[in-house]
């Protein structure tokens, strides 16, 4: 069945196809036209991307240029820009790679790949000590999945309704994005869901921060059906941010114990400094059995990708896991060690912190000013803003937020909207306080500009 195009808007991600997409490509210059119809022409067609909203020249730092010579700052980024767009630091450092060794036979490892894994089981806790590299958090996703199989020997999966993790059949399996999964028939057998956290629109009577209901139900599962082998969460659900609280992870890290399930977190989005700490779990005095990194690790210009590993689970040199022909890439190790560098030379665990606290008084007082403003969740500098119509009804304003999204790009601010009402706040943690006093401003009065014309319009 083709939902209408409406629901669409309730996903991951703002649509493509929409009245007002379609008057802010009318007025774009010739050339960038130009080169959208030619994108347009060759690529194929999905909802969240092509055709694209705009053509990027060139992004440095904080910000992207677009071929007609607008910046903006950039507060979507697809997660990757922690350290930036084109960091001198990691970019320097492939281009010395190039010079030395680009791609590492199979069979054989290189320094720079043995390098990046020493650093990257130096930052996490005991036992997270093995690891292996992939070229995307979607093929990391797929070798998780199978080390939970082969080292509990369950098929089963429990995960959320409503997380991202990734668009492969196995990560959308278990994955829960209704936009995904949408019309592709059956997926991977086995794979339960849960109701994802929601502190603002909790799925029970009462349910409140500490996810009591969720945590028993996730218990009840668990000691009923005795085939699972995996639970896989985002920490953070990246795409609206929900933050969990204390209790119910450590609950959920006790409950995987017991019941011999290998919990699995997906730190695509949220690790690598984003939150504050360099991994969301962090945050939770916790410990899981794997983790996986993507997005950021590459430093926005290699795909990279990394699964951390509990060293007991070391014990599958008889199959392989992953295989991927990149998996010990050179060029993509000496990128990945650049960002872990920058992020401490930086200091931008603290750099974060202090700017997240700034962004928190802003966005406290915006919502004060702003009717539209239903609810601000937060931490680091991962943030959403839920817009709605009614604070009572809690009615999403879809059309709204669409609309001071397209002003916001007028301004110069670009950032992402998911399930059709909350503005997803992403930017660069190298980004200063006086740049993100800027971005806050522009959306500041995007938001006065949508709530006075809706004042209007209700007159």
């Amino acid at each position: 069945m083709k939902l209408p195009m409406h629901n669409l808007l309730l996903g991951e991600g703002d649509v493509n196809q929409s009245r007002l997409r379609t008057r802010w490509t009318d007025r774009l210059n010739n050339k960038t036209k130009e080169l959208l119809n030619e994108d347009s022409t060759y690529f194929f067609h999905q909802s969240l991307s092509t055709p694209c909203l705009d053509v990027i020249k060139n992004a440095r730092g904080a910000q992207i240029t677009t071929e007609d010579g607008r910046q903006l700052y950039d507060f979507h980024g697809n997660g990757v820009h922690q350290a930036g767009f084109q960091h001198p630091k990691i970019i320097e450092a492939m281009k010395q790679q190039l010079d030395n060794l680009s791609f590492s036979t199979r069979r054989y490892t290189n320094q720079p790949a043995i390098d990046f894994a020493k650093k990257l089981a130096q930052r996490t806790p005991d036992p997270l000590n093995k690891v292996l590299f992939a070229p995307g958090a979607t093929s990391a996703i797929g070798m998780a999945l199978k080390i939970a199989r082969l080292s509990t020997g369950k098929f089963k999966t429990l995960s959320m309704w409503e997380a991202f993790h990734g668009a492969s059949m196995d990560a959308l399996s278990v994955g829960g994005e209704a936009h995904f999964r949408r019309d592709l028939g059956p997926l991977l057998p086995g794979t339960i869901h849960v109701p994802p956290i929601q502190t603002y629109r909790p799925n029970w009577e009462g349910a409140s921060l500490d996810g009591r209901q969720l945590i028993q139900y996730i218990g009840y599962i668990l000691e009923q059906e005795s085939e699972i082998g995996a639970f896989i969460m985002e920490p953070i659900r990246n795409t609206d941010v929900q933050i969990p609280s204390y209790p119910f992870m450590k609950e959920l890290r006790q409950v995987c114990t017991t019941y011999d399930v290998k919990l699995i977190f997906d730190e695509t989005a949220t690790g690598l400094g984003r939150t504050g700490k360099w991994f969301a779990f962090n945050h939770y005095d916790i410990v899981p059995d794997m983790v996986v990194l993507g997005k950021g690790l590459g430093g926005g210009v290699f795909p990279m990708a990394a699964l951390l590993i509990d060293e007991a689970l070391d014990t599958m040199s008889y199959t392989s896991i992953g295989h991927y022909t990149h998996e010990k890439s050179p060029l993509g190790a000496s990128a990945s060690s650049a960002v872990l560098d920058v992020i401490e030379e930086e200091k931008l665990l603290i750099h974060t912190k202090e700017l997240g606290r700034l962004a928190s008084e802003r966005l406290q007082r915006m919502m004060e000013n702003h009717p539209l403003i239903g609810d601000v969740r937060q931490i680091g500098l991962l943030i959403a803003i839920e817009l709605v119509r009614d604070r009572t009804t809690k009615e999403k304003a879809v059309e709204e937020t669409e609309q001071v999204m397209y002003a916001c790009l007028e301004r110069g601010l670009s950032f992402k909207v998911s399930k059709g009402n909350v503005i997803q706040l992403c930017p660069p943690l190298i980004i200063t306080k006086s740049q993100l006093e800027e971005a806050l401003t522009i959306l500041d009065k995007a938001l006065t500009v949508v709530q006075e014309g809706r004042s209007r319009n209700e007159a």
